[in-house]
């Protein structure tokens, strides 16, 4: 194997272990990121769901009482009962969203607790809306269910609120699991470039250097002597063939490499 190609490995492996390392980070870095991103993504989304059902629900209290309270005054309860509307559509929609989106245990049987007093809560609202009934006690009805539904919104809040936490704990744990092995990587290849490093140095220049040697112990053999004074191998080589090729009479085919 020549002299070149073996450079040429040399250099190929110490490339080869900066890839390596440069790929091993990126890897386990984007991993991370992406692992984080995903198990976060449907508690923060179940958190946000349940923030805009209580904001709902509040509206729709609001919309019953004051109707209620406002019964005489036509215009306040058509306003009153498009804001009814609205914290029903609003609502209906993130509970909708929030079903498909169960992934703690026990979140299901809160959801369909959720749900079944929110369909009571229809109900008496709509009751009161068309003023059947005792209205007092109606009225009381739906305050008792509305404390019902805050409780099963809070539940399924503070489940989620947990997750994040226990998850994010986690996270931060397999991050410094994924920094060690990092870190034992970065330090092998480190190792491994340093080792290459003196190496293949090391065995360049004793080629070189036993090759100088060699050829100023045969200028002394055939009694021929060198004013050659530098400590350049390589320029100790050349002058060393000029040398013999005055005392052999033969004129040098090749062009002098410079060094």
């Amino acid at each position: 194997m020549i002299l070149k190609t073996k450079l040429s490995m040399g250099l190929g492996v110490l490339f080869l272990i900066i890839f390596a390392l440069a790929f091993f980070c990126s890897y386990y870095v984007e991993k991370l990121s992406n692992q984080a991103e995903n198990i976060l993504r449907n508690n923060y989304d179940s958190i946000v769901y349940t923030r805009n059902m209580m904001t709902a629900l509040d509206d729709m209290e609001t919309s019953i009482s004051s109707s209620i309270l406002n019964s005489n005054n036509k215009k306040l309860t058509d306003y009153y009962s498009q804001l009814l509307e609205a914290g029903k559509i609003e609502f209906d929609k993130n509970l909708k969203a929030e079903k498909g989106n169960i992934t703690e245990i026990h979140e299901k049987e809160y959801v369909e607790t959720l749900s079944s007093d929110y369909n009571i809560y229809l109900n008496i609202c709509e009751q009161i809306k068309k003023e059947t009934g005792n209205n007092s006690i109606n009225f009381s009805d739906v305050l008792s269910c509305y404390e019902r539904l805050k409780h099963s919104i809070f539940n399924i809040n503070d489940l989620n609120m947990q997750a994040v936490v226990r998850k994010s704990q986690a996270t931060k744990d397999q991050s410094a699991q994924i920094v060690t092995y990092m870190g034992v990587t970065v330090t092998l290849c480190i190792i491994l470039a340093f080792g290459y490093f003196w190496y293949f140095p090391f065995y360049i220049s004793n080629t070189i250097s036993y090759l100088s040697k060699r050829m100023t112990e045969l200028l002394r053999k055939a009694g021929i002597t060198s004013d050659v004074k530098t400590n350049d191998e390589t320029f100790i080589i050349l002058e060393s063939i000029k040398q013999l090729e005055k005392k052999l009479g033969v004129e040098g085919t090749e062009k002098d490499v410079s060094v």
